[in-house]
């Protein structure tokens, strides 16, 4: 695979910058003069404008005012400063909102809200859509050559859900497109539970407290048409900027694994993928654990398209609305920072860059702190950063090879969270995703999150974590990836119900019931004091050994076909198969029945499944606990970061001597030391992968 083209051919590099509102300052004399001089030295390059500029750029209905904004991209242009320019729709003016009450929220409990926050909008309201097609229009007419601008960015973080009669009229119409009729729709939401057969569709309401939530084929089929209803009004944004402006990419920045939408719907609408990260890092000396989750995150944006993504919002510093606002520690925010250009970002940007005087984000970390100078430790952190940035050109558009996938989808997670069975008190859809992903990010072996619908065929490995919902062509899918000599990993929890949450007949695992070679008959949820234990068999093939602590859930299996390789080692049901492999065509499919709350055997475990599967790690060596090797590649040279979270210095041995150091250029040794939070950035000849 060859590099993919670098967002804009204005700036072939790593983008580097942050979110700007000049806006806040036009009373100020001095500020933005003093601002650009500040961009220079930080080695910033670009900037996102206009992001909640909506009052500053219409003032009152139809009253437009874009000279500020002319200063401000006349003057980056004149300064080789670049900029993405947003679209003003996250937080609409306080006029329109006395002039058009609909354009407000309703919230569930059907009270609409007052004017206020951001995202206080009805994405079905025409008038909102008309407002917002209107300034869009005259901001692509003004913006759209000009030579600035290299990219729009569409409002700001979407999320959230309204409930105003505009909303139940188009969710009874989404229904009616999917089901046809209500005869069908009754059946998929199994609406003669509690005698709530729908006789009309007008009877039909979103989920509220004081009324229906216990349809559970409702609450999916809402959260479902909340996404397509966001991703509408998206697209609605943007058709006058793809028509006046076809040729500047769109992106619309995301958040981390946000549950209320689901992301991939919006993968084939946009041209590159941005998202922002906030971890909150030194809640403990080892920070490890946070940092595969957000590295998981960086895999699951890099993976929506399959290519590099953006980093759009970060914090050079700390937050202002976490429980506990730490400032990270000297190395923190290179190596932060770093860790998303190792997994697949070509940009690092932060919000904010200068703080704001007042409101509630005053003291959220920003480039310039409220003394207005350079002369910070987090401004020179930033500078420091951006000329490291500078000499990784090379790195632009790189592919990250990975040959291991973890199946994530949003209605699965949606209705798995629903569920109300096996364990109320905490399900922990998310932790046990991250366990998975843990495993191999301490091995140090690639990984992409993908959904249900993606291609399998670019993997050798795919592991599934509670795939609650499954769908009968996902099995089908599944099945023939294992018959063509794929390796697949499910566990508890799976192929429970179908697409509508209607749970399989015949026995679970459902779809998947013939590819894993296992019956699950019952499912237990485990108290917080309740254990049990995974006993490994002498001799598996796997060559596991040893005994690991299990709580919280276990399922009961019988074999059809898989041979087990662990059992059970407690409770009435000790001896029964616990881990199984069961083998299909070509390749084969292990299955999981239990949540093993020891780390390390997720690590043992994938370390032996992924050494069978032929899928290559990083580095052929050992990483020290809180290490990992993360590389990008284009085909030629591969790059390779070590990065270490631990909280204490570490050393790497190197597998060969093909290695520089692509800051300095010299010869890499053999052993790679680590300071805390240390990083860093190899090159080598570039090895052979099967997913290009």
């Amino acid at each position: 695979m060859k590099k993919v083209q670098p967002i804009s051919p204005k700036v072939p590099v790593f983008l580097h910058g942050a979110d700007y509102n000049p806006d806040q300052w036009l009373s100020y004399p001095g500020v933005f003069e003093e601002d650009i001089r500040l961009m220079k030295l930080a080695h910033c390059n670009v900037m996102s404008v206009g992001i909640f500029s909506w009052s500053s750029l219409e003032r009152a209905e139809g009253e437009y005012q874009f000279e500020w904004l002319d200063h401000v991209l006349d003057t980056f242009a004149e300064n080789g400063i670049f900029a993405f320019l947003a679209t003003p729709s996250g937080a609409r003016p306080t006029w329109m909102s006395a002039a058009y009450p609909e354009v407000l929220r309703t919230g569930a409990n059907r009270v609409r809200n007052l004017h206020g926050f951001r995202h206080n909008h009805c994405y079905t309201s025409p008038v909102y859509r008309e407002k917002t097609r209107l300034i869009n229009t005259k901001l692509a007419e003004r913006y759209g050559k000009h030579p600035a601008v290299i990219g729009w960015h569409i409002s700001n973080e979407f999320g959230g859900d309204c409930h105003c009669e505009l909303c139940q009229e188009a969710f009874r119409e989404w229904l009616k497109k999917k089901y046809g009729s209500l005869d069908a729709l009754n059946q998929a939401w199994w609406t003669a539970f509690w005698s709530h057969t729908y006789t009309d569709w007008g009877q039909i309401e979103s989920p509220a407290p004081h009324g229906e939530t216990q349809a559970h084929g409702a609450n999916l089929d809402w959260k479902r048409f909340v996404t397509d209803q966001t991703v509408d009004f998206c697209r609605h944004e943007m058709t006058p900027i793809r028509e006046l402006s076809p040729e500047l990419p769109v992106t619309t920045n995301m958040m981390d694994l946000f549950e209320g939408l689901d992301y991939r719907k919006f993968a084939d609408l946009l041209d590159v993928i941005s998202w922002d990260a906030y971890p909150t890092w030194h809640e403990n000396l080892d920070d490890s654990k946070l940092a595969a989750w957000f590295s998981m995150n960086h895999d699951l944006f890099r993976s929506l398209k399959g290519k590099p993504f953006l980093l759009m919002e970060s914090t050079p510093s700390l937050t202002n609305w976490q429980a506990v606002s730490k400032l990270k520690r000297p190395g923190m925010h290179r190596l932060s920072s770093l860790q998303a250009v190792a997994h697949g970002s070509d940009s690092v940007q932060y919000f904010q860059w200068r703080k704001s005087r007042g409101s509630s984000e005053k003291f959220h970390g920003a480039v310039v702190d409220h003394a207005g100078h350079e002369h910070t430790r987090v401004f020179q952190d930033v500078a420091s950063l951006g000329k490291t940035l500078e000499g990784l050109s090379d790195v632009i558009g790189t592919f990250t090879p990975a040959e291991t996938a973890i199946v994530m989808d949003w209605d699965n997670r949606w209705a798995v969270k629903d569920a109300q069975g096996v364990r109320n008190r905490g399900i922990g859809y998310e932790e046990t995703l991250l366990t998975h992903y843990r495993a191999f990010w301490e091995l140090g072996i690639p990984l992409d999150i993908i959904g249900s619908e993606d291609d399998f065929s670019a993997y050798k490995l795919i592991v599934a974590p509670m795939l609650y919902l499954v769908r009968e062509e996902t099995g089908q899918k599944i099945e023939r990836f294992v018959e063509a000599g794929g390796t697949f990993v499910a566990t508890y929890w799976s192929g429970i119900v179908n697409e509508n949450d209607l749970c399989h007949l015949g026995g679970f695992p459902g779809p998947l019931r013939r590819t894993l070679g296992v019956w699950s008959e019952e499912t237990e949820g485990l108290h917080p004091d309740d254990r049990n234990e995974l006993v490994c068999l002498e001799a598996n093939q796997l060559g596991l050994s040893g005994r690991f602590e299990i709580r919280e859930i276990c399922e009961i299996t019988h074999s059809e076909g898989a041979e087990t390789l662990a059992v059970y080692g407690d409770d009435f049901y000790a001896g029964r198969p616990v881990l199984t492999v069961n083998r299909l065509g070509y390749g084969q499919a292990y299955h999981l029945a239990a949540r093993v709350a020891d780390a390390s055997f997720y690590e043992l475990l994938y370390g032996h499944i992924a050494q069978k599967a032929g899928v290559s790690k990083v580095l052929n060596s050992h990483l020290p606990a809180g290490v990992t090797a993360q590389i990008r590649s284009d085909g030629e040279h591969d790059y390779l970061f070590l990065m270490n979270f631990s909280g204490k210095e570490a050393e790497v041995e190197l597998d060969s001597a093909d290695y520089a150091d692509v800051e300095t250029g010299a010869a890499e040794e053999r052993f790679v030391r680590l300071g805390v939070y240390g990083v860093r950035i190899l090159k080598r000849r570039a090895r052979r992968y099967t997913h290009q």
